[in-house]
Parts: C-alpha cells; structure tokens; sequence
C-alpha cells in the first residue's frame, strides 16, 4: 500500500487505534471521566489529523474505499455528531448506578461505521460499515436497561431496532446479490458502466435488485412507510443515543446512498424515480401529520425527522434529473443544518434529564423561557430553524431545496413539500408558545438546577452554528461548491 493511501487512512486508523485504546483503558481502570476524556481526545485527534497531514485527494484505496472532498466533508460531520454525543452521555450517565464505560467504546465503533460508510465505494464496504454502526446501536439503545431507575424501555426500543434492522439487513443484501448476478461487479461506478449496457432493455432482476436497496436505505432514513421503528426507539433510547441515530446514523446513510444512486445512474429505471417521489411525498405528509399528535417531545423530534429525510429526497431525486454541483451542494448543506439543529434540540433534552428520569413531555416544557431562558432560547432556535424561520440554517436549507427543486421541474413534490412545511410550522410555533406559557410550579424542576457543562458546551456551539449558517453562510458555502465540484 502507498503512503499516500495510508495518509488518507489515518482518520479511519486512528478512530481503530482510539477503540483499542478506551476498550483497554475500561478493562483496567474503571473510571467514567477518564474513559470519556479518552474517547474526546481520540475523536478530536479523527476530526484534526487532516489540518496537520494534508490528505491527497481524490484517491482511490482498494476497491472499497475513496477519499475525496465529499467523503471527508460527511465523515467531518459524522465525527462533530460523535463529539457531541461523547459531551452529551457524561453528563447523563454520571448518576447511573453501574460502569458506563463501555458506552464509549460503542460511540467510537459506531462512528467508525459510520466514517467507513461515507467513504465507501463498494457494496461491501457499504455493507461493513453499515452493520458495524447497527451493531453498536443496538446495545447503546438499550444501555440503561440494568438501571433499576429507569422509567421508559430501552430493551424494548432495542429489540424492534435489532429485529427491524436485521430484516433490512437481509433486504439490502439480497439486493445487493441481484444487482451482482446481472451486471457482475459490486463497485459504484462499475455499476453504470455494465448497467448502460442494458439501457436498451429493461432488465427485471436488476430492477428489483436495485428497489431492494432502497427498500433498505429508506429504512435506515426512516421514510415512510418504512419509519415504524422510528418513534418507538426515539423514545425507548438514552438521550444521547437518540441523538446519535438522528445525525450521525442519517448522515453516513445519506453520504452512501447519494453516491450509490449517482455513481450507479440507477434514475435510468423510471421505476425507480417514482417510487422515490412516492416515498418522499409520503414521508413529507405522513411525518408531519403524525407529529401534530404528538405530546412527548422525542416522539415529536422523531416524525420530524421522518419528515426531513422526505424534504432531502426531494434533492436527491433533483440531482438525478438535473446533475449538477447545485444538488450536492444542497445535500451537503441540508445535512449540516438538519444535524447542528438536531443536535442543539437534543442538547437540551439531555439538560433536562439523566439516566434515571428523563423530562421529555410537553407539559415539562411549559413555561420553559420564565424558569430557565437559556434553555427555553435554544430550544425556540432549535424549532424556528427546523421550520424553516428566515436568519437559521433551516431557512436557507429549505431555499436550497425549493431551488434544486424548480430546475428539476419537480411540481408535485414541491407542492407536497409546502404543504408539509405549513404543518410543520403548526407544530413548531404551538411548541414556542408553549415554551412562552406562564410557568407552572414542579417539584425538584431540573431547570432550575446547574445546566451540566457537556450539555451548555454542545447547545451553545451548535447554536451559534445554526445562525451563523442562517446569516453569514458564505464560507461554508463555498466549501460546498468546492466538494460538489470534484463529486
């Protein structure tokens, strides 16, 4: 292997090294700041390495893996989510009665995953990277089971993500079979070149295979009608872990599945156009809707999100119709708004709860601003972004997406889109006024106690981003161009 290939490696090499290293650590030494601290440093080293070793791009290592702007920017962000959670779990474990190390042994192994997953470039790295980030949400989902405080069921939101999750598994890896016994190769670009020698004839077996596969992503995006798993385990999951799997699990799915459907040029089967466009259309309805009836806020978060891949896949079905950098670039920024808005909302509910009691109903966050204003301003941040309020990263994520949308010629989705933003905008604000309601008196609130340092750190950092993106988001969009030009 050259030394170039082992530069580009070094992100994925030291994320193995820091795995090793906290996983030895914990087996000696039981200690959760130490183990915490370690596991920060090993994702800050991941997310650094490169200002110090300069990458050489574009590069192809192996078969399975390709270093490019593209796989760097999403494995960028899947290490920021990481470090967030890592800041967010101490904070919630702290009071938890047994050892908690082992959790971030399973961050560090399911961000992994998740980085190899925005690197890959071949079905089998696909498949690896996929099953290495599910294996370790299954058990973070279900990591407080053995405290005897806990009041919600994280095994039961563990056991439907395992069984859910293992049947998609079975689903992407008999499409993945179908697509190789038609065309003969499990790379991305190999894909198009053996599929343009069917252009003339439509092959049912290829088709097939291909819609099993995005049987499979729409599962792991939560699109409908394949989000059943989704409130359940939103709900069930740690606070922390819910919001590992709203960024970091979407993002690398959303890195793999946009190269995959370009590189392969599998809109070449109209088939495959509308069922996209079904499933975005559904998810933008049904998702908002559902959230309308929601009075648990992780519920809520949970329908939303649903409703937000449908929103993203109205650009991806853009960037198949009209391929430009516009597309990439909007799918890049959609994603960075959606995880640094996430990520705020959640830093807040983790404020709000530990691992024995968690405040997560909309009756806990009335009166919000008059009992804690920091949290209560976050939160208002949080939900004026996600729907879409001008001066936040969500307004121009969603004038990306009406834009790629209209040279896409795109009609009905983006009259579903408007509509759903109308919903959306129903429950957001009645959440604000809820926040703004005169307080009610709670014994032992939380929000009046000392926010812990992890949970102020991430809020706070993330919401500045969701402004800064809002107001000034020039220099991160010409990053943008940047990637989506060498795409």
């Amino acid at each position: 292997m050259s030394s170039e290939a082992i530069i580009d490696l070094l992100q994925i090499i030291l994320l193995t090294v820091s795995t090793v290293v906290v996983m030895i650590t914990a087996a000696f030494k039981r200690d959760h700041g130490l183990v915490n601290a370690l596991t920060q440093c090993g994702l800050f080293a991941s997310l650094l390495i490169f200002v110090f070793v300069p990458p050489v791009l574009p590069l192809q290592v192996t078969p399975l893996l390709i270093f490019d702007e593209y796989s760097l920017f999403f494995s960028a962000l899947i290490i920021i989510g990481g470090i967030a959670v890592t800041a967010l779990a101490y904070p919630y474990f702290e009071n938890h009665n047994q050892h908690n190390e082992e959790f971030y042994l399973l961050v560090l192994t399911g961000t992994l995953g998740a980085v190899v997953m925005a690197c890959s470039n071949h079905f089998v790295s696909f498949f690896l990277g996929m099953e290495m980030l599910s294996v370790s949400l299954y058990v973070m989902i279900a990591y407080p089971i053995h405290s005897e405080k806990v009041a919600k069921f994280p095994l039961e939101a563990s056991i439907k993500y395992l069984i859910m999750s293992g049947v998609t598994s079975g689903i992407i890896l008999f499409g993945m079979a179908l697509v190789y016994a038609v065309l003969g190769t499990f790379e991305f670009t190999g894909l198009a070149v053996a599929a343009g020698a069917l252009a003339e004839g439509l092959d049912p077996v290829l088709l097939i295979g291909f819609l099993l596969l995005i049987a499979g992503i729409a599962f792991k995006l939560s699109l409908v009608p394949f989000h059943m798993w989704t409130p359940d385990v939103y709900e069930g999951a740690p606070v922390p872990v819910t919001a590992f799997l709203a960024t970091v699990s979407k993002a690398a799915m959303v890195a793999v599945a946009l190269r995959l459907m370009l590189n392969a040029q599998i809109f070449e089967f109209t088939q495959v156009t509308v069922v996209l466009s079904l499933l975005a259309a559904a998810s933008m309805i049904f998702g908002n809707l559902l959230a309308v009836m929601q009075s648990n806020v992780k519920r809520l978060l949970a329908y939303s999100s649903i409703a937000h891949m449908g929103y993203l896949l109205v650009v991806v079905i853009a960037a198949a119709l009209v391929p430009d950098m516009l597309s990439v670039e909007s799918v890049g920024y959609y994603v960075a708004a959606y995880m640094v808005t996430s990520l705020a909302g959640f830093a807040v509910v983790n404020a709000l709860s530990n691992a024995g009691k968690e405040m997560d109903q909309l009756s806990d966050y009335q009166g919000l601003f008059w009992r804690n204003p920091l949290l209560a301003t976050v939160m208002i941040t949080v939900f004026l972004s996600l729907a879409g309020i001008p001066l936040t990263a969500g307004f121009i994520g969603k004038f990306y997406i009406f834009t790629t949308g209209v040279e896409g010629q795109l009609w009905f989705l983006l009259t579903m889109l408007i509509i759903g933003s109308a919903i959306g905008l129903y429950y957001y604000l009645r959440l604000i006024y809820t926040i703004l309601q005169p307080a009610q008196p709670q014994k032992d609130d939380p929000a009046l106690g000392i926010i812990p340092f992890g949970a102020k750190a991430v809020m706070t950092l993330m919401t500045v981003a969701i402004i800064w993106l809002g107001v000034y988001p020039m220099p991160f969009i010409d990053t943008l161009q940047s990637l989506a030009g060498g795409f």
